[in-house]
């Protein structure tokens, strides 16, 4: 949904560094957009061709890289490091962190999103016999490629195995019915105020952010 991918960037610049950004797999660059208004040097790396092709002409100051994230070897590090529901979809989440890892610059952060096993609408969903568990794969999830589905604990976790440090946990987009429910009923100062009320409720938000850092030596 545009409206979660436009208030996820209104999170990350809350807590966006220096001026450089690794952006790993923007696939349309939807977020894209929104980063390029940042004014700081992007990188970014996707590993499919046709969406580099794409990437390279609608945003030709930045550095597009075609490569998957495990042969992803960049000759720079990087302030910021965004994976914005990235996690999910990847063979081996703790991995793919560990390397984001060497890529960050000391005080750097990685961002990244993913979406929330525990929101609201997957405990209506489990109830209602429709899931068998919360964080069992729906029919949505395998449309979108997803492997898995964290719940708070779970993505905390990803990041500490992968040697992190969580500076920030936080969630956005209170989600209590179906997108197609909401995108039929709902209007625009309803669907905001919602994603405002993830952020007061992180456990049962729809979505769920760490900010993670390299820890101290």
């Amino acid at each position: 949904m545009p409206a979660a991918i436009s208030y996820c960037f209104r999170i990350l610049q809350r807590h966006l560094q220096g001026d450089s950004l690794l952006e790993m797999g923007p696939a349309e660059g939807v977020m894209t957009e929104l980063l390029a208004t940042t004014g700081k040097a992007m990188t970014i790396v996707e590993g499919s061709a046709l969406f580099c092709d794409s990437l390279r002409q609608r945003f030709p100051a930045a550095t597009v890289v075609h490569a998957l994230f495990e042969e992803f070897q960049p000759t720079q590090r990087f302030d910021t490091i965004i994976l914005g529901h990235v996690l999910e979809h990847v063979q081996d989440p703790v991995d793919i962190l560990a390397r984001t890892r060497q890529w960050l610059k000391p005080g750097g952060r990685i961002f990244a999103a993913v979406p929330n096993a525990r929101s609201v609408h997957r405990q209506a969903a489990t109830i209602m016999g429709l899931l068998p568990q919360e964080d069992a794969l729906n029919e949505m999830d395998r449309h979108h490629g997803h492997r898995r589905v964290f719940n708070p604990e779970s993505f905390r976790a990803a990041f500490s195995q992968a040697g992190l440090r969580v500076d920030v946990f936080g969630g956005y987009w209170l989600k209590p019915v179906s997108n197609g429910q909401i995108e039929s009923h709902w209007t625009p100062a309803m669907i905001e105020a919602f994603m405002q009320m993830g952020e007061r409720y992180p456990d049962i938000a729809g979505e769920i952010y760490v900010v993670a850092s390299l820890p101290p030596v």
